[in-house]
């Protein structure tokens, strides 16, 4: 059951983000925008670069996370550096599911599992649903939204939206 079933009664705490589906390619840049449609994240696509790496940055333009693909890796890796702490996003090895595993930094680990090509998925923390990844919700083609709960990182789960958008396109 996802967080909009659970706060059907439109608890106003519940952030929700508008996001272009295949987010990114190399030097491309885009706005997420908020539930109003207000600029609220830059994503900052770096060209020029031997490895994917995307730069978030908040309306004023400041740096909210940095996210590097890592190559040296058995497994795809993304790693995301912020003054708040970082994450280190692993796809599975194996596994019939698509499911990512995400390190936090001096915090507890995080998932996302469900069907990350199509951006059909859920990301948890010890099995509570932290944030909801669907394109039901919009009538525009290439759109998706996410969908976070109440008291999380808003700028790290963003990071790690797209982390696992340019991972699941690999």
């Amino acid at each position: 059951m996802g967080l909009r079933e659970r706060l059907r009664g439109g608890d106003a705490s519940v952030e929700r983000y508008r996001m272009r589906e295949e987010l990114l390619s190399i030097g491309d840049d885009y706005w997420i925008e908020d539930e109003s449609g207000r600029r609220a994240f830059k994503v900052d696509g770096k060209a020029v670069r031997v490895r994917d790496t995307f730069v978030l940055r908040d309306a004023s333009g400041q740096e909210a996370a940095k996210v590097q693909e890592r190559k040296v890796n058995v497994r795809d890796t993304m790693k995301i550096e912020r003054a708040a702490g970082g994450a280190t996003v692993h796809k599975a090895l194996v596994g019939l599911r698509d499911r990512f595993k995400i390190d936090v930094d001096g915090g507890p680990d995080l998932s996302a599992h469900g069907n990350l090509v199509d951006h059909e998925y859920e990301i948890e923390r010890d099995g509570d649903t932290v944030a909801t990844v669907s394109k039901k919700w919009f009538r525009v083609r290439e759109t998706y939204g996410v969908e976070i709960a109440p008291g999380q990182d808003e700028s790290l789960i963003l990071a790690i939206t797209v982390c696992v958008d340019a991972l699941a396109r690999d």
